[in-house]
């Protein structure tokens, strides 16, 4: 073959001995061909440096292969744990996956949701369930799966999976004060959706367990990491220095809080016991252990792209739960402890 000429599907099927038919499938739908042709196929590809027209194979076969993926960051690990769940169950199906960045703003949301409808998506997997009216109704109007995922609705578009963060804020403070505190402090950053309903869970449970909230809940305006923590936490004490616990809205807070009572000579857990959400790895590693909310962001990539297969793939009908709770759990580590009988008089 001419060096200079752009090897096509013909080409790639002389040198693998196949039909062009196969070839197609085999790079489109490669668990629907056997083995061994599949590493025909692959080793004709590899040689010929083929690369196949996209365009070409979804206006011939009205399929795109396409998922679209919505997600609020990707510089937090928790929606990179989530978009690698649904990867590993979509590209060993010959589905790509599209993913779109919107920066916790709605407004981005609607045009990350008009741009991927445009590829003609297989389906859409969307964080979250506090989409914008014209979001709801672009997705309901695509005509394909739609997966909200991360929270619980009883209203979803199509399908939903995903937690109460309410229950799991009020769980974490529950689970603080059995443990002996009570002044147990919220730390939370730019107020999503989901980060609302863990601090209104927080105040919840405080409420029902008559404790005082007064100069224990800080919070900025902007993405959290863990200098925000150590900043916080520094507000805390100077407002009320006898805090013995604290809840934070995810991890890199927590890691953060860690941080500043280290900096500070504060035992973790003796003088302040610490509680996170989302368990992310880092919190195995940290010295001590950190007790983090585990909120099984797998699980739900996982699922949202089997349902996604399988209504594709099968008769189209929905599953007869279109809402699945996975829970919660508080993976119980090294930052916390009962209340020790004896604390600090200061900071």
């Amino acid at each position: 073959m001419n060096g200079n000429r752009r090897a096509t599907l013909s080409d790639v099927a002389r040198a693998a001995g196949v039909s062009p038919v196969t070839v197609s499938r085999a790079i489109r739908q490669p668990d629907m061909v056997s083995e061994v042709l599949r590493k025909r196929v692959e080793a004709a590809v590899a040689e010929l440096h083929y690369i196949p027209n996209t365009l070409a194979s979804a206006l011939a076969s009205t399929r795109t292969n396409i998922v679209g993926v919505i997600v609020p960051s990707l510089t937090n690990g928790v929606f990179d744990d989530h978009v690698l769940a649904i990867e590993e169950v979509l590209q060993p199906a010959g589905f790509q996956v599209l993913v779109l960045n919107v920066h916790y703003s709605e407004l981005e949301e609607e045009r990350a949701i008009q741009t991927l409808l445009g590829y003609h998506p297989e389906a859409m997997i969307v964080t979250g369930v506090d989409q914008t009216e014209r979001s709801r109704q672009l997705l309901k109007n695509a005509g394909v799966p739609v997966v909200q995922t991360m929270d619980v609705t009883d209203e979803p578009i199509d399908l939903n999976i995903g937690l109460d963060h309410g229950d799991a804020g009020a769980a974490a403070v529950r689970y603080l004060y059995e443990l002996g505190h009570t002044k147990i402090a919220h730390l939370t950053a730019r107020g999503d959706p989901r980060a609302r309903r863990r601090h209104a869970g927080y105040l919840r449970q405080m409420r029902s367990s008559g404790l005082d909230t007064a100069g224990l809940v800080q919070s900025l305006p902007r993405i959290s990491n863990t200098e925000m923590g150590r900043e916080l936490f520094s507000k805390v004490l100077a407002d009320v220095p006898d805090v013995t616990a604290v809840f934070t809205c995810n991890d890199d807070l927590a890691l953060g809080t860690l941080f500043e009572c280290q900096r500070r000579g504060l035992r973790v857990p003796d003088d302040i016991a610490i509680v996170g959400f989302n368990d992310l790895d880092f919190c195995v590693s940290a010295v001590p252990p950190l007790t983090s909310v585990s909120t099984g962001r797998q699980q739900m990539g996982n699922w949202a792209a089997r349902s996604i297969l399988e209504i594709i793939r099968g008769s189209g009908e929905r599953p007869e739960q279109r809402s699945v709770d996975v829970g919660f759990s508080i993976m119980a580590r090294g930052s916390s402890a009962p209340r020790a009988a004896a604390r600090r008089t200061g900071t």
